[in-house]
């Protein structure tokens, strides 16, 4: 099927060509988006130092915490884009999409006066090493300080994705990518700054993909069109919008406070654990590359199929972007697996720092099928609206039984690897319901009984 427009409508052609054709731009989007936050840890890693690259990888949860709840709800926004899309309802679609940007407005500004004033507090409990607390503050809030360019523009690249427009945002990504690294070499390298450069660099150019999104949503001629002047809230609409995305919002908070805890028994092992692990963390977000790529592609596929009633298309595409997602993502475990020293001392040459990150990518990249199963499951339930039991699935597993186990495990065993070991763990056990839930329940008709 040729397509002659920004979009593409999921509700009819091959269903694996649609689906690929959506997910591989995303997929090349994510690339360069983790290249650029690599290249972060590695400019501050290899110019600054170990300790200055400890202190950037000690606050990732927290800005994870912080933006999380903002960003789920905000999630609910693309699954209603999607229905309506798919439904061609475009009035209601409309003001689903210029309700979510009044909402981000609100929040951008939220979140800078939250994420400024209170991490450092947050930065103390989390048990932070004396040594890089105070590089840790300063990148923390320089990062968010720019924390509406952050919410606009996932929100905005939520919009184009959910009425299958994968390719502008991807263009966007790649400009923006290529900048922050030029950024943060002129800032670091050129002009000696310490952290807050990398932070700096960031923002600036979230803020020119904001610019770019933007741009193109407000000069497109399709029905998905924003004006400034349409701006505002549609309180009915909202309503739908934190419907579907509150459970989403809530679920990262709350295991981003987990994440919050496992970060804490890191960096009881020491700036070298810190380091390590972090730069563990660059590496191991390549692996999620194909596991996020399908599941918004799911997300989207899901949404519009069910808004147009397509329901034997819903599930046959369901079960497509969960197996590929599963697939992808072993064969990327398993290179990481065999390669974790060489891509380990990338970023630090310190022997302990390489042995902790080299420990943590033996114990959790075999099992990366776990995690894109319950991500890919989790992306099919939301993208029918039905967000409560992926939300309960994770907060049961990720949080209380990951909490629980760190609470009981580190003490008497006193090891890391017990730390490692609750991912694997807690990505098995979710799998497990989802997987179940997902045979059993009747999620093809849950926009029917929701209908306007």
């Amino acid at each position: 099927m040729t397509n002659t427009h920004d979009y593409t409508r999921m509700t009819e052609g091959s269903i694996a060509g649609q689906m690929v054709r959506f997910a591989v731009p995303l997929f090349i989007g994510n690339l360069f988006q983790q290249l650029y936050n690599t290249a972060d840890a590695l400019i501050v890693g290899n110019l600054i130092g170990n300790e200055a690259l400890a202190a950037v990888s000690a606050t990732g949860t927290l800005v994870f915490l912080m933006v999380s709840l903002f960003a789920g709800i905000a999630s609910g926004a693309g699954v209603v884009v999607s229905r309506y899309f798919g439904a061609r309802e475009p009035e209601k679609m409309q003001r689903a999409i210029h309700t979510v940007l009044a909402f981000d407005l609100t929040t951008g500004v939220l979140l800078t006066l939250i994420g400024t004033t209170l991490t450092p507090a947050i930065l103390r409990l989390m048990g932070t090493p004396d040594d890089v607390m105070a590089r840790s503050t300063a990148y923390i809030r320089v990062y968010f300080a720019g924390s509406l360019g952050l919410v606009l523009y996932n929100s905005s690249r939520g919009i184009m994705q959910a009425v299958g427009d994968s390719r502008h945002p991807l263009y966007y990504l790649v400009f923006s990518s290529v900048l922050n690294v030029v950024l943060d070499i002129v800032l670091i390298a050129g002009f000696h700054m310490d952290v807050e450069g990398a932070a700096l660099a960031t923002i600036l150019s979230q803020f020119f993909s904001v610019f770019l999104c933007l741009r193109r949503l407000m000069t497109t001629e399709e029905d998905y069109r924003v004006r400034l002047r349409k701006i505002g809230y549609d309180w009915q609409m909202l309503k739908l919008i934190v419907r579907y995305g509150l459970p989403a919002g809530l679920q990262n908070s709350v295991i981003a406070i987990a994440n919050v805890v496992v970060q804490s028994n890191i960096n009881a092992f020491g700036t070298m654990a810190v380091a390590g692990c972090g730069a563990y963390s660059k590496i191991e977000g390549f692996a999620f590359l194909p596991i996020t790529s399908f599941t918004i592609a799911l997300t989207t596929f899901v949404g519009q199929n069910l808004g147009g009633r397509e329901y034997e298309r819903a599930k046959k595409g369901a079960r497509f972007g969960v197996g590929c997602a599963i697939l992808l993502s072993e064969l990327i475990g398993l290179l990481t697996y065999l390669a974790a020293p060489t891509l380990i001392r990338a970023f630090t040459q310190e022997p302990e720092a390489i042995a902790f990150g080299v420990g943590k990518a033996r114990i959790c990249a075999l099992f990366f099928c776990l995690l894109a199963a319950s991500h890919g499951l989790s992306a099919v339930l939301r993208g029918a609206g039905k967000a409560v039991i992926p939300m309960i699935s994770m907060l049961s597993f990720w949080c209380v039984v990951r909490v629980t186990i760190l609470h009981f495990a580190v003490p008497v065993y006193q090891s890391i690897d017990v730390v490692n070991w609750v991912y694997p763990i807690t990505w098995a056990l979710s799998t497990v319901l989802l997987t179940v839930y997902y045979l059993r329940a009747d999620w093809l008709h849950s926009f029917d009984r929701h209908a306007d």
